[in-house]
């Protein structure tokens, strides 16, 4: 066992952690959701840099996802999804939130009138055409 495994760890970077609680598929893509300030620790901006200990709160945006969390642990390992689960834990507030905001996409999405099938040669020829032209 080397030095490192040995001792605990008692502070890890911010990056490094979102990504071992996988909130990011990779450590480049949770940098870069902090570098464009969808990440704030005790309500302040950071850097990937920055140390995170047990306690701090963490407020995650992603697309349309708010998640605010408490850090229980540290890790600075990936592993199975029910231990990254048991590194942080979601507040009450921020649960009520999203899924509120998620019954309300819900139910708005049935409103909307879905195309009878998927779109042909043509139509997606047309559509990579309007989405190019922006």
């Amino acid at each position: 066992m080397s030095e490192r495994e040995s001792k605990s760890v008692h502070e890890v970077r911010v990056d490094i952690w979102l990504w071992v609680a996988r909130f990011f598929k990779t450590r480049s893509l949770a940098k870069q959701a902090i570098e464009g300030g969808k990440i704030d620790v005790d309500d302040l901006g950071c850097k990937p840099a920055k140390a995170l200990h047990v306690g701090d709160r963490l407020k995650v945006v992603r697309g349309d996802e708010r998640m605010e969390v408490v850090v229980l642990a540290l890790s600075d390992k990936r592993g199975p999804a029910s231990a990254a689960q048991a590194l942080y834990r979601e507040t009450d507030a921020s649960r009520l939130a999203r899924e509120t905001l998620k019954e309300q996409r819900r139910l708005s999405g049935a409103a909307f009138d879905h195309p009878p099938s998927r779109p042909d040669k043509h139509a997606r020829r047309d559509l990579r055409r309007m989405k190019d032209s922006r």
